[in-house]
């Protein structure tokens, strides 16, 4: 009988804590330059991509 054990190891917490930082920074500056951008074929690009998600937004 062959047996194998596997460790996982967990990220301390401030890895953890640098992820989300990241995760939100990134988050932010997609829905503010999506949201806000001055160009209009983005923003209806990303209007067009909430509603067909699904998402409402207005």
């Amino acid at each position: 009988m062959n047996t194998a054990s596997v460790s996982t190891a967990r990220p301390n917490v401030s890895e953890r804590v640098k992820a989300v930082a990241a995760a939100l920074v990134v988050g932010v500056a997609l829905v503010y330059t999506t949201g806000f951008a001055a160009s209009t074929n983005v923003h209806n690009a990303a209007h067009d991509t909430r509603h067909g998600l699904a998402f409402p937004c207005h």
